[in-house]
C-alpha cells in the first residue's frame, strides 16, 4: 500500500510531514510513503510581507493542486496557513494533537520583551503580533522579517534585529527551542494566530482509504479548539491584512476561547473571551458548539467596534506603513 503526501519543501514543512508519516507507519506497518515536495509562491517571495502578495493561500494553493490533479493523496499544512475555504471536494480529514501554540520572543542575550531597550528593532511580519506587542510597549521599532525559521534566526544572530518573534511550535518541531534563550508570551500579551501550533491534513472528501489511515492521528480536543478559532475567522472574513487572533483550548471539560482585532496603526485593540462546557467525546456536537462559540465571539467583538478596524485594514494599500516605523 502506498500513500503520497504533498508538502512544501521548507525545513519546517518537511519536519511536520515526516512527523505525520512516522505516526502513519506506526499505525499501518508496511505502508510505503512518498513525499511530493513542492515550492509554493509563498516560499519564492521572501522579500515582501505576505499581506502584500496574497496572504496565507500562497502556502496552500499549489500544494492543494497536487491533490486535485492526483499527484498526491493527502497534504500536510500548518493550520494557521489554511484559508477560510478549501478547494471544491477537499476536506481537512485529520487534525492531529497540537504543539505549543504560543508566540515566543528570542534575543541573543536572553532578555525578555519587557527588558528590551527602547528603540530595539523587533522582527516580525505578523501584524497580529506587532499590534498586540505595541499595546504593551510602544517604544520599540517593529520591522518586517521574512524567510524560514533558520533564516530568521540567522538574521537575529547577525545583528539585523535586537529581537524576533516566532511561533514556539515551529522551533519545537525543528528541535531548536532548547538551543535558544526565549520568552514564551502569555495569551494576555499575544493571542496566537488562528490554528497556530496545529496541523491540518487535507484530502479528498471521498477518499475513505486516506481517512482510515489517519484515524489514529485525529485528536478531538485539538479539532474542537481549531473549529472554534476558524469559525471566528470565517465570521470576520479575516485575512493577513487584518490584525486578528483567536486561541481556543479545552480546560477541565470547558472550551475557552480568547480573541482580538486590532487597528493597523496599533492605536486600538478590541479583545474578548468566552467559555462553556463541551463533551469532546461527542465529536459532532462538540464541533457544532465550538463553531457556535467562535461565531458568537466574533459578533461580540463586532459590537465593540471591530468592523471599523477590519474595514480600515482592507482599505489600506500598505497595512505595514503605520506601525512598522519609528517607535513612538
Amino acid at each position: 500500500m502506498k500513500l503520497r503526501i504533498a508538502t512544501r519543501r521548507s525545513p519546517l514543512a518537511l519536519a511536520q510531514t515526516r512527523w505525520v508519516a512516522e505516526r502513519i507507519r506506526a499505525a499501518s506497518p508496511g505502508i510505503e510513503i512518498e513525499e511530493v515536495q513542492l515550492v509554493t509562491q509563498g516560499d519564492r517571495v521572501l522579500d515582501v510581507p505576505l499581506a502584500k502578495v496574497g496572504g496565507k493561500g500562497l502556502f496552500v494553493t499549489e500544494v492543494e493542486q497536487a491533490l486535485e490533479d492526483g499527484r498526491a493523496d493527502i497534504a500536510v499544512h500548518s493550520m494557521k496557513d489554511v484559508p477560510e475555504k478549501l478547494a471544491a471536494g477537499m476536506e481537512l480529514i485529520c487534525v492531529p494533537e497540537r504543539e505549543d501554540p504560543h508566540d515566543v520572543v528570542i534575543t541573543k542575550s536572553g532578555e525578555g520583551f519587557f527588558d528590551l531597550a527602547a528603540g530595539t528593532r523587533v522582527g516580525t511580519s505578523s501584524l497580529r503580533r506587532a499590534v498586540q506587542l505595541h499595546a504593551a510597549r510602544n517604544d520599540v521599532a517593529f520591522a518586517v522579517l521574512r524567510g524560514n525559521v533558520g533564516t530568521r534566526l540567522r538574521k537575529l544572530d547577525d545583528g539585523e534585529y535586537g529581537a524576533i518573534v516566532l511561533a514556539n511550535a515551529g522551533l519545537r518541531r525543528l528541535g531548536l527551542a532548547q538551543d535558544r534563550k526565549l520568552e514564551v508570551l502569555s495569551v494576555e500579551h499575544s493571542i496566537p494566530a488562528v490554528g497556530q501550533g496545529a496541523l491540518g491534513i487535507e484530502g479528498r472528501a471521498d477518499d475513505a482509504r486516506s481517512r482510515a489511515l489517519l484515524a489514529t492521528l485525529e485528536h478531538g480536543p485539538t479539532r474542537v479548539a481549531v473549529e472554534a478559532e476558524r469559525a471566528f475567522l470565517v465570521a470576520l472574513h479575516g485575512s493577513c491584512t487584518t490584525p486578528l487572533a483567536a486561541h481556543a483550548r479545552i480546560e477541565g471539560g470547558s472550551l475557552q476561547i480568547d480573541a482580538m482585532v486590532g487597528a493597523i496603526d496599533g492605536s486600538h485593540v478590541v479583545r474578548g473571551g468566552m467559555h462553556d462546557w463541551v463533551d469532546v467525546t461527542a465529536t459532532e456536537q462538540a464541533i457544532a458548539k465550538a463553531r457556535e462559540m467562535g461565531r458568537a465571539l466574533a459578533d461580540s467583538l463586532l459590537e465593540q467596534g471591530a468592523r471599523a478596524l477590519i474595514d480600515e485594514a482592507r482599505a489600506s494599500s500598505d497595512p505595514y506603513v503605520h506601525l512598522y516605523s519609528k517607535p513612538n
